[in-house]
């Protein structure tokens, strides 16, 4: 993992880092999650059929010397498997506020599933938001770090004063 990304994933200033992965973006996500047992919990709630389970989203704690922490950046980082968000809340907390973000109705009133957790729509997302829905969406989220179009670059996006702020991350080896 690069020094940069570490120092943005893992300030010291007293946040949580966790992460959010799309099962059906990787694959061997509930294969890792049994075998390193970081702190986590399925965005979908009750009991899943296997096969919804393979792909459900799941929100995890990262630790920045755990084996998964490493696994997630070395194997997932470009590949679009989730995002991050620094905040000072609980695992069941944060559950509950990204869990409100799953379902959307679109012009017509139908129900869809929104992926936000996906790099490539976050980051698309966001801009297009007001300051209320800004409140909404970042909630007790202090800042979301995800991939950019490039892959030699990471955001931090943060909410302030009903607008986003956007900073890029260089990344330099590992």
């Amino acid at each position: 993992m690069s020094e940069a990304l570490r120092a943005a994933l893992f300030p010291d200033d007293g946040e949580k880092t966790y992460a959010i992965i799309d099962g059906a973006s990787c694959e061997e996500l509930l294969e890792k999650l049994d075998e390193f047992q970081p702190e986590y919990v399925c965005l979908y709630a009750g009991e899943l059929e296997p096969d919804i389970e393979e792909v459900a989203p799941y929100l995890i704690r990262l630790d920045p010397d755990s084996e998964f922490t490493r696994w997630v950046i070395d194997e997932g980082w470009g590949k679009h498997w989730g995002i991050f968000a620094l905040s000072p809340s609980d695992l069941r907390t944060l559950r509950k506020h990204f869990r409100s973000f799953l379902l959307v109705k679109d012009p017509e009133g139908k129900t869809l599933y929104f992926r936000y957790y996906d790099s490539r729509v976050l980051r698309l997302y966001l801009p297009t938001c007001t300051g209320a829905e800004l409140q909404t969406v970042f909630g007790p989220v202090k800042d979301y770090i995800c991939e950019s179009d490039r892959p030699e670059v990471a955001l931090s996006i943060a909410h302030e004063n009903g607008s986003i702020k956007t900073t890029d991350i260089a990344l330099s080896a590992a």
